[in-house]
């Protein structure tokens, strides 16, 4: 069994959540991710729960960095009061060029940093649920007063989950160290590359923790899916142009370097670098498409996408369909891959 995520568009206007999040819901998904990029993480979580009444819905991933995590738990608060436990808080880092130069905020080390960040935010939901003194001290983060005044007081469901973004080896250990989840990028999230690489990470940082559970991972592929084999084609080609522009950045080489296509990420850089845009598509093989895009009509994708991940992972994401016209497949592929 296989728990199956939705999307958004990073650009949907709060406006459009509702509708966006009823019509997920309808297909049957388990959970719907809200990205922060062009709107407020927060906000659009608070949109999709209020059209809800079973949709889990989380931040996939909220910019940890650029808010305080007094903030971040406060708001993680009150979106799982509001929706008697159906939120979680999902976090990320960002790159180091937006949270100083978009943000206004300071950056560190991101993994260290971010393991003090949610060590603050786990200490401020113990704080209202329990009313232990707040006093949490780290190298990036200190937090010691919290009046009554101030605190939300107690859920009657549990706290929020963490989930955290993250690819390379040193993030992924963090998150088996202090994270519930992880959500990997469309670049790492290749089953053979999660089994061999990012299992064992987590299992390394829950281990130095002394922490005892299994670390959700929500595996995030770029899925090909449609009604037709022509349907199938084109979103083949439109996950193609999102895989050649982002194997040009090094911090997502991680599983071609596995596979030993870090010469590709190599040329594919070099391109970028010297304005050769139109070269780039020839240095993606078939190979390594069919590696990191799982296609088949929606009679085929559940079978497709369970051989693959069945065991590895735990959670996948799947795309709601851009024609509504194919929500009933949708539905009977979503129906197929939550089976028993």
């Amino acid at each position: 069994m296989l728990k199956v995520t939705a999307t958004m568009g990073a650009d949907m206007k709060l406006r459009d959540v509702a509708a966006h999040a009823r019509r997920v819901e309808s297909l049957g998904y388990d959970m719907l991710s809200v990205p922060e990029a062009v709107h407020d993480g927060m906000l659009s979580s608070f949109a999709a729960l209020s059209a809800t009444t079973t949709l889990q819905v989380g931040t996939g991933v909220l910019v940890a960095f650029a808010r305080s995590p007094m903030l971040a738990a406060q708001g993680a608060w009150d979106l799982q009061a509001f929706s008697g436990g159906r939120f979680q808080l999902g976090l990320g880092t960002q790159v180091k060029g937006n949270v100083v130069g978009r943000f206004g905020m300071p950056w560190s080390a991101p993994a260290a940093r971010l393991r003090d960040y949610v060590g603050a935010v786990r200490a401020c939901f113990e704080t209202f649920q329990n009313g232990t003194p707040l006093d949490f001290r780290s190298e990036s983060y200190t937090l010691n007063r919290m009046q009554p005044f101030f605190n939300p007081g107690p859920l009657d469901c549990p706290a929020p989950t963490i989930m955290m973004g993250a690819v390379g080896p040193i993030m992924t250990r963090t998150v088996g160290e202090v994270g519930d989840a992880i959500q990997t990028h469309p670049t790492n999230s290749e089953p053979r590359y999660l089994r061999d690489v990012t299992r064992p990470a987590l299992e390394e940082g829950v281990k130095r923790a002394g922490r005892n559970l299994r670390i959700e991972l929500v595996a995030g592929p770029l899925v090909a899916t449609g009604a037709t084999r022509a349907e199938v084609e084109e979103e083949i080609r439109e996950a193609r142009k999102s895989l050649v522009f982002t194997l040009s950045t090094p911090a997502y080489w991680p599983a071609l370097e596995y596979h030993g296509w870090r010469h590709v990420g190599e040329a594919l850089l070099a391109c970028t670098r010297e304005g050769r845009w139109q070269d780039m598509d020839a240095l993606v093989t078939e190979e390594i498409q069919r590696t990191f895009v799982p296609a088949g009509t929606y009679d085929e994708i559940a079978d497709v996408l369970r051989a693959q991940y069945d065991g590895i992972a735990e959670r996948i994401l799947f795309p709601v369909p851009r024609d509504p016209r194919n929500d009933a497949a949708a539905r009977r592929a979503i129906e197929r891959l939550r089976a028993r």
